[in-house]
């Protein structure tokens, strides 16, 4: 239950009282980054460094060798010019991908970039002594550093925007401050200039069906069967609570939820409220009862026994196991199939988020939410656009900015765009029991006073990560081999942690490889798995539906109308009043 605002948590002295709030203020400086975290990581590797001079001998002679390399391949005449000679991109890294980037004067102040780029990676990395998690932190740091000043990011060293230049006259340059002014507007402004694109319910969100449940942290959708017979079992959708339940219903050609509906299934969503400061108290448990335990009670009355079909996508997915296991001891054959959509159990390789996640910044980040009573969406936004800065910082401001073109709107954009807060103690119980702790993973995680254990998982589980995830790496949603005892179908689907999971059959471009493990198999390491897993084009979507059907019963006619629990009429139409709150 939401509780009354607690200044300060039980039992803190005065002394701590005033470290908080001055913690709260020094995090609206660094944008919720702890100074303490990146000097100790900095401390470490500069101390070692200092103490070893085989690796500053060697950087030294890397530099001198790469100097030397870089000053013959200046010199080489025009006619002979060959593009990449030294040091090519990064896979993924888009910046110098454009054509103009292999003419002479550009690829050189590309290849001295990235060239300077490879010997800080060398500087942080493989120094004896260091931590890894501090090295990590390091080269993240300096990466970060070397992005802004990258040639890709100015005018006068980025060949696309200068041919743009020549192109229209400058022109450009009027469009991008023209977009800038309209930024700052919007940044100052309560409601943004522009018209929104996609509309809540009308374009995105937009699969008919009822709120049959609601209490004060979610509302429980039931969609519309768009079929004359449906599966008997029901399938419960948990989404994460971190951005709107919508990800997986956008537009009708993108909506996971109208796939399913159109083949047969009864869908029901959680849609999740977004907190205010008066939620402070809410934590992971509260989540687990208000949320997926509450619209099982409700499925079991307006499905009455029937198992149901549980997936949970990111953070919904992780909340999902810890629920399933703790239903196998309470209530054995409550769910037919688990679904987990790039969500993790596991948090010891759980990516460059990890960065963010120790004793320092946990500590930090506790006090500045103490005082808000949540962590505001700009920083858990902030924190995945450093995740991938190329793409989503520095890319589109040189697009918007001087190209002077906008991205044209997607649904996924705007979905994005639509972040939610989260309750101080629900995030603190993420962070501190999950991620830095790794309770779960490990059987300490207690819901009710008793422990959670992972191999108490039986029911036949569909298992999805993604090949370009940097919020859930694959490997580590791949752990969930080595923890539940359950017949597991993993699927390793193209793409990143969204557009990876919103992948319908009718875009192009998609894949895929599986493999499916049996409970008594041996286990099968993330490396075998990946020489052993069929190579499949199209999307891993079709397959799910073929593993639901797979541990479904024989179909069963249509309800014709959706009804609240004790046969009360729905409570609202779809998508609900949750969904849009801001």
């Amino acid at each position: 239950m939401p509780a009354s605002v607690v200044p300060e948590s039980e039992g803190s002295t005065a002394a701590e009282s005033i470290d908080q709030l001055a913690h709260a203020a020094m995090a609206r400086w660094t944008g919720g980054i702890s100074p303490a975290s990146l000097a100790l990581a900095f401390a470490d590797w500069q101390l070692h460094l200092a103490a070893s001079p085989g690796k500053r001998l060697e950087l030294a002679l890397k530099a001198l060798g790469d100097g030397s390399r870089f000053a013959r391949m200046v010199s080489t005449p025009h006619a002979a010019w060959q593009p990449w000679f030294m040091v090519r991109p990064q896979p993924g890294d888009n910046r110098f991908s454009g054509q103009d980037w292999s003419l002479p004067a550009f690829n050189i102040m590309a290849q001295a970039f990235l060239l300077g780029e490879q010997w800080w990676h060398a500087a942080a990395s493989d120094l004896r002594g260091v931590s890894k998690a501090n090295a990590a932190i390091v080269d993240f740091t300096v990466r970060q550093c070397l992005d802004v000043v990258a040639p890709s990011n100015f005018a006068f060293s980025n060949p696309e925007v200068l041919r743009r230049a020549m192109d229209s006259g400058g022109g450009n340059f009027v469009s991008g401050w023209h977009n800038w002014l309209e930024d700052c507007r919007d940044l100052l402004s309560a409601s943004p200039s522009g018209p929104a694109p996609f509309v809540i319910g009308k374009d995105v969100a937009a699969t008919q069906g009822k709120v049959v449940y609601r209490n004060e942290l979610i509302e429980l959708i039931q969609y519309a069967p768009e079929t004359a017979d449906v599966c008997p079992e029901p399938v419960l959708i948990v989404p994460a609570w971190i951005m709107k339940y919508y990800i997986l219903d956008l537009s009708p050609q993108n909506s996971l939820v109208r796939f399913l509906v159109q083949r047969g299934f009864t869908v029901f969503m959680i849609s999740w409220r977004n907190p205010g400061p008066a939620d402070r108290e809410l934590g992971l448990d509260h989540y687990r009862k208000l949320g997926i335990d509450a619209a099982i009670d409700v499925i079991n009355q307006l499905v009455p026994e029937r198992p149901i079909h549980a997936a949970g996508y990111c953070l919904g997915g992780t909340l999902l196991a810890i629920a399933a296991a703790r239903l196998q001891k309470e209530r054995p054959g409550c769910l037919r199939s688990v679904t987990l959509l790039a969500a993790q159990v596991d948090f010891t390789d759980a990516g460059e988020l990890t960065l963010f996640i120790n004793e320092s910044q946990v500590a930090f980040l506790e006090d500045m939410m103490r005082q808000r009573g949540v962590l505001e969406t700009a920083q858990m936004a902030g924190a995945f656009q450093l995740l991938r800065s190329n793409d989503m910082i520095w890319s589109r401001l040189v697009r918007d900015y001087l190209i002077g073109e906008r991205a044209a709107p997607s649904d996924l954009m705007s979905w994005n765009a639509d972040a939610t807060r989260m309750p101080y103690r629900m995030h603190s119980d993420y962070l501190r029991k999950l991620f830095l702790n790794n309770d779960l993973a490990e059987g300490r995680y207690l819901a009710d006073g008793q422990p959670v254990a992972l191999s108490d998982l039986r029911a036949p589980m569909f298992v999805v990560g993604t090949v370009r995830d940097h919020v859930a790496p694959w490997r580590s949603v791949h752990k969930i081999h080595l923890l539940a005892d359950a017949d597991i179908a993993f699927v390793l689907a193209s793409g990143g942690h969204n557009a990876g999971i919103v992948a319908p059959p009718s875009e192009e471009g998609h894949s895929y490889q599986l493999l499916e493990k049996k409970a008594d198999q041996p286990y099968v390491g993330p490396d075998e798995w990946l020489r052993k897993a069929v190579n499949r084009d199209g999307s891993w979507w079709l397959e799910w539906v073929r593993f639901l059907t797979a541990h479904s019963g024989a179909w069963v006619p249509a309800q014709s109308a959706l009804y609240a629990p004790g046969g009360r009429l729905p409570l609202d139409d779809a998508p609900g009043q949750y969904v849009l709150q801001h």
